[in-house]
């Protein structure tokens, strides 16, 4: 671990966008040649407590409360490569029906000294058949959930048909669904946690998922929501989930609520960390123990880990921290007692 933690840094000096490939690239090159098992000895990490949360525990089986968020591995790519590390579970994508692009680069910007990322990537994806033909191929059972979203040119009044174009595809190689309306860097896309659309949305996505269970089984919905939410907007994200028996939250986003050198954008990492886990709370004391949160946002070392289960969170997603710290970092947390 304490070598591919130092490759990870050695990364750091290259522009962002490359060394997140090249460093996934590489990983993917080790699993390959077996020396990747190596490396890594997960023999060596505690084995996990009992969750204490019965939905979670009727959901899926997992060996341990640790994940990594949407983002890191769009396309399915890296699958065997990411589980290898250790995790109990890795979110894929987000994904989205059609091929696309994203933002123009550059779009993906680290800062050293306040251990931050900015991305404005846009939800650049190969497309969701490419996501599908990747699972097909897959042969790690590591649990996977998918982030679905929309193309950037599909108007809000449609993005419920984006969701369920995603959602019916990608259903049956999934263990989790987790639907993402709360990036910033798609025009508009934040606009569908508002009333105008939420309610809609959650009430077509949950009569699809009862359709699809029928034939291949029962698979969660994670609705994820953005740290900029106001309370009284969130207390309203909250009850539509309850309302709709949507099965779980993500806790949170990237936030645009930053001065960050390099402007506009998703801002995620230590900065993040405080208010995400502030939305945690909020969230915790209004969903009580009817809805499984996943936490996400600024998990940088043991300590945040264990803040986040504290503050209510059932599982932990990391992504900035681990391009910071590198896969020590998985290490560090899956030796801690809470884990």
């Amino acid at each position: 671990m304490k070598i591919l933690s130092l490759f990870t840094k050695i990364l750091h000096y290259l522009p962002g966008e490359i060394s997140h490939n090249l460093g996934l690239k590489s990983l993917k090159i080790l699993d390959t040649i077996g020396l990747l098992r190596l490396v890594v000895n997960t023999e060596d990490f505690s084995k996990s407590s009992e969750l204490n949360d019965k939905r979670i525990n009727s959901f899926f089986k997992i060996k341990n409360r640790l994940g990594i968020a949407a983002g890191l591995d769009k396309n399915g790519e890296y699958i065997s490569c990411l589980a290898a590390l250790g995790v109990g579970f890795i979110e894929l994508g987000t994904v989205t029906p059609l091929p696309q692009d994203g933002n123009r680069k550059p779009r993906l910007f680290r800062n050293r000294l306040e251990k931050s990322l900015l991305n404005r990537l846009g939800f650049n994806n190969k497309g969701v058949d490419y996501l599908v033909d990747r699972l097909r191929k897959n042969t790690s059972n590591v649990t996977l959930g998918i982030s679905i979203g929309k193309n950037f040119d599909t108007p809000n009044e449609s993005a419920h048909l984006d969701y369920e174009i995603c959602m019916k595809k990608v259903y049956e190689y999934s263990d989790y669904i987790a639907v993402n309306i709360s990036s910033p860097n798609t025009e508009g896309l934040r606009e569908l946690s508002g009333r105008s659309y939420l309610d809609f949305l959650l009430k077509n996505l949950k009569t699809l998922q009862s359709q699809l269970s029928e034939e291949h089984g029962y698979k969660p919905l994670f609705l994820k929501i953005s740290p900029d939410e106001s309370n009284e907007n969130l207390n309203y994200i909250c009850e539509s989930v309850l309302r709709h028996d949507i099965d779980g939250i993500i806790c949170t986003n990237t936030t645009i609520n930053h001065k960050d050198a390099q402007g506009k954008g998703g801002l995620s990492g230590k900065p993040l960390k405080e208010i995400s886990t502030l939305k945690l709370k909020f969230v915790k004391n209004i969903v009580g123990n009817e809805v499984p949160i996943i936490a996400s946002g600024g998990v940088m070392s043991q300590v945040d880990y264990e803040e986040k289960i504290s503050s209510g969170a059932s599982l932990v997603q990391v992504y900035t921290g681990l391009i910071f710290e590198g896969p020590q970092l998985i290490s560090n947390i899956l030796n801690s007692k809470s884990t």
